[in-house]
């Protein structure tokens, strides 16, 4: 092994000595990429998430900054292209697109996408001295971009390969970033170690010894009442027919049978889009339900395409992506804030009206619910929700989760049916639980159902692509974790002022025009 790093370490100019060649090194950063998704779920081989990162820091040491951003870039090809290729199922078996066309896509995609870690090497050897003390945090701060620039897509972290393997025990005080830096921090140091700087097993140690410590704190405690009892729905509607209008009888038929022995529980919730109709089409199905959930004492939550009436001759209605709440000591509605581009939303549509009109109009126009909204209230209870992957979202599930009892999160992942993306969605929910100190229930249209503890593990989940209930209790939290407060600022500053300090330093001087002697 550490032969290997020793070759991908570029010797000085004036030392006759040979190193591998540019073409190489892309190649190597590319397959590095390439295995960071197999140590996230439903692979969990952790150890990826260090080898992967510390491979792209040797393949950048002492490499060009023109050089560095083609390095990052293959690096990110190959983590997009093997990490989101659940895409496919989604643009070719329900697109309808070939198999050629839609491989070609997420290459599309993944080459935009690996942008970021392109830039992100960059800069790197643009500006700073090569040590994981500058590597790490530039690592965390372009994960975080991932977060909010063009919309989003905050995917593929490398802190969630340590979800329940001990590293995540700094997830109650930094969040996911917090634990991203530490896995970064000792991928980096682990290479220095291999080229000779011993001293670097000393942040190792004391990082490991510092999750070990994180574990002895207690942000958060059970609340002296009994837990609710809940009943979680998996319909299992194949996504090639949830849409179809002589389909929709039968779906709500499914979920009402289905339902028709959790009356009686405290809480009995349907996963997104479970009601395939708008609110106003199907109002008597809506009374029938809530009337049903108050004579068992029941609360009832489903998803459902929302629609309201905008009182304005200019201006369209608007339809939401909902969450709605009733039944016994039972109410509240909550719109997703974070849509999905092109999938729920048309980005620039506004810009493009005069171009493609009819996107204006539709379901593929669904309108963002608006920041801090009334929490869902179950029994006196507060419910904090979310839908589908704004649960990949840390900082919007912390503020939704503030002064809550628990979450709620539902999905419809029968578009990635068979493939990594449910998983990995699932994943993100058992760190948004130890983040927030919170339990989280999650009902899905196929899977995976789960009830996921304050601490982030599974209590109890449903097979995929089954049409199953799964019970369980669901206790209320009360105390907030240090993440819960602060957010990602501790983390984030904490990373600036280990650029601000590296910056001051020269970066190596690097001969670009080094040619490989033989």
């Amino acid at each position: 092994m550490r032969s290997f790093f020793d070759k991908l370490k570029t010797a000085p100019a004036t030392q006759k000595t040979h190193r591998i060649s540019l073409g190489w090194v892309c190649f190597i950063a590319l397959m590095a990429g390439a295995i960071l998704p197999f140590a996230l779920a439903p692979y969990h081989f952790w150890w990826l998430a260090i080898l992967s990162p510390a491979l792209l820091y040797a393949c950048l040491h002492q490499r060009s900054s023109k050089h560095a951003f083609l390095i990052g870039w293959a690096f990110g090809c190959g983590l997009w292209f093997i990490g989101a290729f659940w895409l496919y199922t989604s643009i070719h078996i329900y697109g309808d697109t070939s198999s050629v066309l839609s491989v070609i896509l997420i290459a599309l995609m993944a080459s935009i996408m690996g942008l970021f870690n392109a830039v992100q090497a960059w800069v790197y050897r643009r500006f700073f001295p090569e040590t994981p003390l500058t590597f790490t945090p530039l690592w965390v701060i372009f994960e975080w971009l991932k977060t909010w620039l063009f919309t989003g897509f905050p995917w593929l972290f490398a802190g969630y390969a340590f979800t329940n393997y001990g590293l995540d025990e700094y997830a109650p005080l930094f969040g996911i970033f917090g634990v991203s830096f530490v896995v970064i921090l000792i991928a980096t140091a682990f290479t220095e170690c291999l080229f000779g700087k011993r001293f670097w097993l000393i942040p190792i140690v004391l990082v490991i010894l510092g999750a070990w410590g994180a574990k002895q704190l207690h942000w958060v405690s059970t609340k002296t009442e009994a837990p609710l009892s809940v009943s979680l729905i998996q319909g299992n509607i194949p996504q090639d027919l949830k849409w179809l209008t002589e389909y929709q009888a039968q779906t709500l038929s499914i979920y009402a049978t289905l339902s028709q022995n959790e009356w009686g529980r405290d809480l009995v919730v349907w996963p997104e889009s479970s009601i395939p109709m708008f609110q106003t089409e199907i109002q008597p199905f809506l009374d029938s339900m809530s009337t049903q959930a108050k004579i068992a004492h029941s609360a009832w939550v489903t998803g459902i395409p929302y629609w309201q009436e905008v009182k304005s001759p200019d201006k369209y209605p608007q339809y939401y992506n909902a969450i709605m709440a009733s039944g016994m000591d039972t109410q509240g509605l909550y719109f997703k804030q974070r849509l999905v581009p092109f999938g729920e939303y048309i980005p620039l549509a506004g810009t493009l009206k005069w171009l493609l009109p009819g996107l204006q109009q539709g379901i593929s126009s669904y309108s963002a619910g608006h920041d801090h909204q009334t929490p869902l209230m179950i029994k006196n209870h507060r419910l904090a929700a979310a839908i589908c992957y704004e649960i990949a979202y840390p900082n919007l599930t912390r503020q939704n989760a503030k002064d809550n009892d628990f979450l709620v999160t539902i999905s419809n992942d029968a578009w990635f049916t068979g493939t990594t993306g449910p998983w990995q969605h699932l994943q993100m929910v058992q760190m948004r639980a130890k983040e927030n100190g919170r339990w989280i229930i999650r009902a899905t249209n196929t899977g995976v159902t789960a009830i996921i503890n304050a601490q982030g593990q599974i209590v109890k989940q449903l097979p995929v692509d089954t049409r199953a209930v799964l019970r369980g209790d669901l206790p209320a939290m009360t105390g907030e974790t240090l993440y819960s407060r602060l957010g990602d600022w501790s983390i984030l500053v904490l990373s600036l002022l280990l650029l601000l300090l590296g910056i001051g330093f020269k970066p190596a001087v690097v001969d670009t025009s080094y040619k490989q002697r033989r």
